[in-house]
């Protein structure tokens, strides 16, 4: 089978992985589903069309099916971000025309489409662009974002087993209790008892940290990976480590000797305007990553005690009093030019 038949393969079975993530952790009412339902058929059967393609005789029928994979991808894509609505029971009014527009523009999800276009090769989702939310993830709604490939396709580098395990079991805990974490913050909030915000602000940095990372390292990594970096991150590589090979050893060398259970970290430092390598135990150190902090307090003792000696409770009462709020402001609208997809 050629390389091509074998990408629409497992492009095929990403599209239904998502449909059965959809269907685990999303509300969708009956008009949502009706599309997914044609989704899914349109996915199954050019997945079957690309299996039966022979290395010779088929060859030129890959264009047209390439073709086809793409709208039918960019057509998902477009009914993913519709589908980030079904946070609540007020998805129905509210996607239900847009959706069915969509789907009536494109036939090509429910039918056959030829479109006799040499393509581009078609687009996997580990590459895709930031997409713009459509509403915020709410308290305790966060869940557990698909694979971007299929179970075994990092093997042997990583095998199917650990995969099924590390991401529907120790992900999705991560996500559960950040979830139970949010709520019961949220509780606290209402009632105004923090006995337990010590615990459970703990939870929530665990949790949320640990959630954050394994987002992004799934798409970190690619059945068609390796190899080495190109464009302006070479550049940027070379320009502050000295070269790949440095750069390469540096964060072996981090990634090993993490004391305990933890992560190794290639990261931006907007204030440096460089990049860095990070080591992190555990997940979070009480934080979380792929965060940009807006207002941030010092609470060690030095800076307060001279003024306050133990009293902190006062010194943070009183530090209301000289927050530069525009300062926050200008930061935030920064900062949320910059969105990545929710989960």
């Amino acid at each position: 089978m050629v390389e091509e038949a074998k990408n629409l393969l497992d492009w095929s079975q990403w599209g239904r992985q998502w449909i059965e993530h959809l269907r685990k952790h999303k509300t969708l009412n009956r008009e949502l589903e009706r599309h997914l339902h044609k989704f899914e058929e349109t996915f199954t059967r050019i997945g079957r069309q690309a299996s039966k393609l022979d290395s010779t005789k088929d060859r030129d029928e890959l264009p047209t099916l390439i073709t086809r994979a793409e709208q039918v991808q960019e057509q998902f894509h477009h009914f993913l971000r519709l589908a980030q609505l079904s946070e609540d029971d007020q998805l129905e009014e509210e996607a239900k025309e847009p959706v069915a527009e969509s789907i009536n523009a494109q036939p090509a999800v429910a039918e056959e489409v030829q479109v006799p276009v040499v393509p581009e090769p078609v687009s996997y989702p580990g590459a895709r662009e930031p997409v713009r939310a459509a509403r915020p993830v709410a308290v305790g709604r966060h869940t557990l974002p698909p694979l971007p490939y299929p179970y075994n396709a990092l093997e042997p580098y990583i095998d199917e087993a650990t995969m099924q395990i590390h991401h529907n079991k120790l992900h999705q805990k991560y996500v559960d209790d950040l979830n139970a974490a949010e709520r019961k913050l949220s509780d606290a909030r209402e009632s105004g008892n923090f006995d337990l915000i010590r615990h459970w602000e703990r939870e929530l940095a665990f949790n949320g940290a640990g959630h954050y990372l394994h987002t992004i390292f799934w798409s970190s990594m690619s059945p068609n990976g390796g190899g080495t970096p190109s464009g302006d991150l070479a550049a940027a590589i070379n320009r502050y480590f000295g070269s790949y090979d440095a750069f390469q050893r540096q964060f072996s060398q981090a990634a090993e000797k993490v004391e305990g259970p933890g992560w190794a970290i290639l990261v931006w430092a907007p204030r440096a305007h460089h990049l860095e390598i990070l080591t992190a135990e555990k997940h979070q150190n009480l934080s979380q990553w792929d965060v940009i902090p807006l207002l941030a307090l010092d609470v060690w003792e030095h800076a307060y005690f001279l003024a306050y000696q133990n009293q902190r409770d006062k010194y943070v009462e009183n530090w209301w009093n000289i927050v530069n709020w525009p300062y926050v402001e200008e930061r935030f609208e920064k900062a949320r030019k910059l969105r990545w997809e929710p989960y």
